[in-house]
């Protein structure tokens, strides 16, 4: 058996995403008419992805946040998800899983949701993470109001809430970025848990 280390990277493309979307919205809340606890509809219509938004924004609205509640848990997220990743897939990958899922979520947003409608935020990115983590990983533990939760239940659950729910009563969360980034994760988990099979690594 043959297990390959990464925790000496440090977690730092981690640390740079988070750094970059903090940034970011630390930038963007006090631009436009915005403020901590909101975006300006300027900002969202020039930044965010929407069909009548610029070809940037399916790559731009990756950095947006929507308040400070927005930014604190898609991070939150990002750093429990990313610390995992950490130890098991290089920082490439992560770079790479995080850019992809959340193109893909953004461009399946693009596709079916209302022409007038703009989404923010890098859940679908996320999404991607955490799905490719209860993929390589489901029985990791992770707290789920106090109480330890499989990370493959979790995620089902968080697919769930934030996906299918949303799509069902037509809420104004942009689910379609959720289950487009959660799809793309759970594809590359399963194509990355291959790979560590065909070295001889099981868990």
């Amino acid at each position: 058996m043959v297990y390959r280390d990464y925790r000496n990277s440090a977690m730092r493309a981690v640390w740079a995403l988070i750094a970059a979307n903090i940034i970011i919205y630390l930038i963007t809340s006090f631009i436009r008419g915005g403020s901590p606890l909101g975006l300006s509809n300027a900002v969202v219509t020039e930044f965010g992805v929407g069909r009548s938004g610029h070809i940037w924004g399916i790559l731009s609205a990756m950095f947006l946040h929507d308040g400070i509640y927005h930014i604190l848990g898609n991070m939150l997220m990002l750093y429990i998800y990313g610390a995992y990743l950490s130890h098991i897939i290089s920082e490439a990958k992560i770079l790479a899983l995080y850019f992809i899922g959340g193109l893909i979520g953004n461009g399946l947003f693009l596709l079916i949701a209302p022409s007038y409608s703009f989404a923010v935020g890098a859940s679908g990115a996320i999404f991607a993470l955490g799905g490719a983590l209860a993929v390589m990983r489901p029985r990791v533990k992770i707290m789920f109001f106090f109480v330890p939760m499989d990370m493959w239940v979790y995620i089902l659950i968080s697919g769930i809430i934030l996906g299918i729910i949303p799509a069902l009563t037509q809420s104004d969360i942009g689910w379609q970025a959720h289950i487009g980034g959660l799809v793309t994760g759970l594809a590359a988990g399963w194509y990355f848990r291959r790979g560590e099979r065909n070295r001889g690594i099981y868990y």
